[in-house]
């Protein structure tokens, strides 16, 4: 990618003005959404309305047209009926915009002749009209360094490393939202719907040599140019780690991706192969997605497959022994037993009744001990069979049994833990119906980078995930 293009993209997914077409009074409409989104999260730029009868709508001038704008407009936002769309494209050329948006659907992806038609047309229009085409069909771009938010969710998270590519709207959001909450920090992100101008291989192409960005995820759901694509991702993933979610696997799903963006999906074995070629980690879904963004984020390296699991802090540790053995063994992970030597220390600082000291460890009733809590960490972490650790740590049950402030204090020992020590800790700790101390607590680990999860088999899925990388690359 030469640096006209790379130009070129930062437009797109940067840019520093923004006009939407489509907002209007009627606070319901999907126009007046992305409007109120942009003010509410404070976007660093220029933002204009187009609205026939002018005025103001939401204390933003609004413009009869775009080319009535007396500012350049980097990029437009279309939500208006697709009926309306080329005009709206002679003005954006005339404009000089560098890349439309278009929320609007109705084209390829409706599967009708009609549809298919106009989605050429309009590809030929910014070719010839010198601007880019986001979608259409889609949500668009998420850039949180410049407080540009996800469609109209007027919500911004902490700038990071992390950039996903989303064939799907709703997937793009879900993944967006489970970040903020749990601690993803993304550089950018960006929904391309039916990708008629750029498609994922663009993408690619741009956020393997993007400086900001270090962790690559995506959603597809089929591609154009499959060579080129298996091409761009063995040469990225070599540099930057790539995790896709392939949908339209089953024959199914893949007539579901045609009537939704208008993907033709290869077989999933295809798919599976090139990603095993490619060196990209292939997951099944958006929680597994997420998942091994986030622990990809902390954990740089390949951590190694065995583990030590603090099973009980506070005893009752018995049966999530058994259930987490069983699901690290099923998994592929090892919870091997600790050498004699870390037993006899373990020994000498736990009680033997209530406490089971084998791995997983149950540390029975005295695990609300701070200094005896420290000591056992340090402990484990010698271990020769021990790459990593796992706590299980149900904060909201704590909480309730050993109030906030231990809690928080127990939490800011695996804080300590982390920072002083070089093999990863992972927190599993439910989500159900999290408390406010909670999902503070949750935060302070992330700050601290320790991934957190809300089940072992999640966790351990993703330490597969990241372990499959870094081998794979090493």
């Amino acid at each position: 990618m030469n640096e006209q293009r790379l130009k070129e993209f930062e437009y797109v997914l940067s840019p520093g003005s923004i006009a939407v077409v489509g907002a209007s009074r009627d606070e319901t409409k999907f126009g007046t959404g992305y409007l109120r989104g942009l003010l509410t999260t404070g976007f660093k730029g220029d933002v204009y309305a187009v609205h026939p009868d002018g005025g103001k709508i939401l204390g933003v001038d609004a413009y009869p047209s775009l080319t009535d704008i007396p500012g350049p407009v980097d990029y437009v936002i279309v939500s208006i009926p697709a009926k309306y769309i080329i005009p709206l494209l002679d003005d954006c050329a005339i404009k000089g915009v560098k890349a439309v948006q278009m929320f609007t659907a109705g084209f390829k992806e409706s599967g009708t002749e009609e549809g298919r038609s106009l989605e050429m047309e309009i590809t030929k229009r910014a070719k010839e009209g010198g601007f880019h085409i986001v979608g259409p069909n889609c949500i668009g771009v998420y850039n949180p360094r410049i407080n540009m938010p996800y469609g109209m969710a007027g919500v911004i998270g902490e700038v990071g490393s992390v950039s996903v590519i989303s064939q799907s709207g709703g997937v793009g959001g879900k993944v967006v939202k489970a970040g903020m909450l749990r601690g993803i920090h993304f550089n950018k992100v960006v929904s391309f719907g039916n990708g008629c101008d750029l498609d994922s291989v663009d993408y690619f192409e741009y956020f393997a040599q993007d400086p900001q960005t270090e962790i690559i995820g995506a959603y597809l759901e089929g591609v154009a140019d499959g060579p080129r694509l298996f091409h761009l991702l063995r040469e990225t993933a070599a540099i930057k780690p790539v995790v896709i979610w392939k949908g339209g696997r089953t024959p199914a799903g893949a007539a579901t991706a045609n009537s939704h963006t208008g993907s033709l999906a290869a077989s999933d074995t295809v798919w599976t192969a090139m990603a095993r070629q490619a060196g990209v980690v292939k997951v099944g879904d958006a929680d597994e997605l997420s998942d091994a963004l986030l622990a990809l984020q902390y954990i740089r390296k390949a951590p190694g497959n065995r583990l030590s699991i603090v099973a009980g802090i506070m005893g009752g540790g018995g049966g999530d022994s058994v259930s987490s053995t069983d699901t690290c063994s099923l998994l592929g992970l090892q919870v091997l037993p600790f050498s004699d030597e870390t037993r006899k220390h373990l020994v000498t600082l736990l009680p033997t009744a209530g406490s089971i000291l084998r791995n997983p460890l149950d540390m029975g009733s005295v695990g609300a001990n701070l200094g005896i809590m420290e000591k056992t960490l340090e402990i484990v972490a010698t271990d020769p069979c021990v790459d990593l650790i796992i706590i299980q740590d149900p904060i909201d049950d704590l909480i309730s049994f050993l109030g906030r402030d231990l809690v928080r204090a127990i939490n800011d020992i695996f804080v300590r833990f982390s920072g002083n020590h070089s093999k990863p800790l992972i927190v599993v700790s439910p989500m159900g119906a999290p408390s406010p101390d909670q999902r503070e607590i949750e935060g302070m680990l992330s700050y601290a980078h320790i991934p957190v999860f809300p089940t072992l088999e999640r966790a351990a899925k993703a330490i597969i995930n990241v372990n499959q990388y870094y081998q794979h690359h090493t």
